[in-house]
């Protein structure tokens, strides 16, 4: 294990300021490892790394999201995706006769941008647009952007730290949030399941085992035993997610959870040919697996298990509507009409826009890769988006 900030040669080297605040991290988690005894759980070190305040990935103010960041999500593709999202939306704050748009984690402020436009159009303005975002940073990056673009709708955008204190009726949007929750990375070893734990070896961060400890573990072995682990065997478990929903939820007295993100049902998330996890982390647009180089750095992600966010739901007093494929959320939302309603004439520019429809669409790009579940709380019809295509079976 080399130094956290030995990366390849053709990698763009982190700016000083970058690294200054990298360094800063860095001297903060060594200090909590010595204060533990050595190590701390990598969850906690992924916590750490991704949201540590005015140090993390999240926290700090470098550039996440589109070409001059580390990676690009489907609001900053095309805006295809937020009309076809706005649609959804717009039929669940009908159904639920106004109430609030919370989205989670509203990244660079492009989704909330398009969406509070088309839902102007469409006559469905929500009375308030809360965007629930931790990151001081992103927050002001947010406002920008917002600023920029729908100028006269910013007095509806609210910004939060945390869920609302009040009950309150509502649309909640998490695109790419569940992938950023911190995970436990575990082993299968003799019949048992082993934690990673994360320590400093003298000259940069390395894995030790022990044995797992959580009321989840029994869970996680009982899966090992069904599936067929062999010896080795390495993947993640979000223990996290059913407290985080639980209290996400908790003031929406009625309304609907969407969730977009990528991910498998637990038989693929937990496949024995799956055996090398799905820990994934991203700098400059170079994805690779190792998420103890460049601390605060670079982003660090694994896939969501779909069947445990359908039971985090049920725990949380949500019902799992449906679950589909993004390709099919957006064929039932109306790309087509989206699509064509959006091209100009230019043949360059219309061809960059079905290049972009691809890149949401196809299955070897984002169109089964990523999945979309709606959970419920209340009587609530289906949307547009998941009218046709549920996947729950496979749950």
């Amino acid at each position: 294990m080399g130094r956290p900030w030995d990366i390849p040669p053709d990698w763009p080297p982190p700016p000083p300021e970058a690294l200054a605040v990298s360094e800063r991290l860095v001297d903060a988690l060594r200090a909590e490892m010595a204060e533990a005894g050595g190590d701390i759980p990598f969850s906690r070190f992924m916590e750490r790394a991704l949201y540590a305040p005015g140090l993390g990935y999240y926290s700090a103010g470098s550039r996440k999201f589109g070409a001059e960041g580390d990676f690009v999500t489907a609001p900053e593709v095309s805006d295809l995706f937020s009309l076809c999202l706005a649609r959804t939306v717009a039929d669940l704050l009908d159904a639920l006769d106004g109430g609030d748009v919370i989205e989670l984690g509203a990244g660079s402020g492009r989704m909330a941008a398009v969406l509070l436009r088309a839902l102007e159009r469409a006559g469905r303005l929500p009375a308030r647009y809360r965007i629930l975002e931790p990151s001081a940073a992103l927050c002001e990056r947010q406002r920008q952007a917002l600023a920029l673009e729908v100028p006269d709708l910013l007095a509806r955008v609210e910004w939060m730290a945390g869920p609302p204190d009040e009950p309150c009726e509502a649309a909640v949007v998490g695109n790419e949030v569940l992938d950023a929750l911190p995970v436990e990375c575990l082993r299968w070893r003799d019949g048992g399941i082993e934690q990673a734990g994360v320590g400093w070896d003298g000259e940069g961060f390395a894995l030790s085992w022990r044995p797992a400890q959580g009321d989840w573990v029994a869970t996680v072995a009982a899966i090992a035993r069904e599936q067929g682990w062999p010896e080795g065997y390495r993947t993640e478990w979000c223990a996290m997610l059913p407290a985080w929903l639980r209290t996400i939820a908790a003031p929406v007295a009625r309304g609907a959870f969407l969730f977009i993100d990528y991910g498998h049902p637990r038989r693929e998330y937990f496949h024995p040919q799956r055996s090398g996890g799905t820990l994934m982390c991203h700098y400059r647009h170079r994805a690779h697996p190792d998420p103890l180089l460049l601390p605060g750095l670079q982003d660090i992600t694994a896939h969501v298990d779909f069947t445990a966010l359908a039971e985090a739901g049920e725990a949380a007093g949500l019902a799992p509507a449906a679950c589909v494929t993004q390709a099919q959320l957006l064929m039932d939302a109306g790309i087509d009409t989206c699509f064509a309603e959006a091209q100009t004439g230019d043949p360059v520019q219309d061809l960059a826009l079905a290049q972009q429809v691809k890149t949401l669409m196809l299955p070897g790009e984002m169109g089964e890769r990523f999945q979309a579940m709606l959970l419920l709380r209340g009587e609530l019809p289906l949307p547009r988006g998941f009218r046709s295509g549920d996947l729950r079976w496979r749950l």
